[in-house]
């Protein structure tokens, strides 16, 4: 499975100093995972003080990464 990142998750990304590793570990080993519409899934990771928040979607064997964002803390 390959991870795609949408131009405006890397912008978001970039500006939030999130890394792809970041990601990775916030999709493969999140804290909690919510549904949302379209089927797409919200999942979240306590990392270093923040919280994660990140927006994916399954298109056929990879993962669409919509966007990324922090959620308190630093």
């Amino acid at each position: 499975m390959t991870l795609i990142f949408s131009r405006h998750a890397k912008r978001q990304m970039k500006w939030r100093m999130i890394t792809e590793d970041d990601v990775k570990l916030t999709i493969n080993s999140p804290d909690r995972v919510e549904d949302t519409i379209r089927g797409r899934k919200n999942v979240y990771k306590m990392l270093e003080g923040r919280t994660l928040k990140i927006t994916y979607t399954q298109k056929d064997q990879d993962l669409v990464v919509i966007t990324a964002m922090v959620k308190g803390g630093k």
